[in-house]
């Protein structure tokens, strides 16, 4: 009986060891897969690679932000904000010419002022022409105006 026992195992054992070795894909499936995977690729791809511009955008209102912020704070401390010659430098160091700030804080308002996402200087006007200072990228170009890439982003447009 023990030897019946010990014959079921193994016999059991050589089928399961069959049905694990035979298991695999075939060359058909794996070239549908691959070709599956193609197609995504094609239509993904391209959708991805529009979106770097979007998010030079968004980059750019987050620093603009950022600098608000900083410029609201020099505000509460001093009483006024820099003026356009001392321009957005005037968060990072103190300034030397204009209105000094009397209580400027210790270590600036920001490490330094950022460039905008297309490595151009911010413009920062004080007073502004849309309310108490105007910041503003001009986009890919560097230039006033324009559309898509090229367009401005502005502080008094952000919402």
């Amino acid at each position: 009986m023990n030897a019946s026992i010990v014959e079921n195992v193994l016999g059991s054992a050589r089928r399961a060891t069959r049905r694990v070795g035979s298991a695999g894909f075939t060359l058909i499936e794996i070239m549908v897969v691959v070709v599956i995977l193609s197609l995504l690729a094609g239509i993904i791809i391209p959708k991805i690679m529009s979106r770097p511009e979007e998010a030079r955008r968004a980059k750019a209102v987050i620093q603009i932000k950022e600098m608000e912020s900083a410029l609201n704070l020099y505000k509460i401390d001093n009483g006024y904000y820099p003026s356009t010659e001392q321009g957005l430098a005037a968060l990072s160091t103190i300034p030397t010419m204009g209105e000094i700030p009397k209580h400027w804080k210790e270590g600036g308002y920001l490490k330094k002022a950022p460039k905008d996402p297309w490595d151009h200087d911010y413009v920062y006007l004080s007073p502004g022409e849309h309310g108490e200072f105007d910041l503003i990228s001009y986009g890919a170009d560097g230039l006033p105006g324009g559309e898509g890439k090229n367009a401005d982003v502005e502080s008094w447009t952000i919402e």
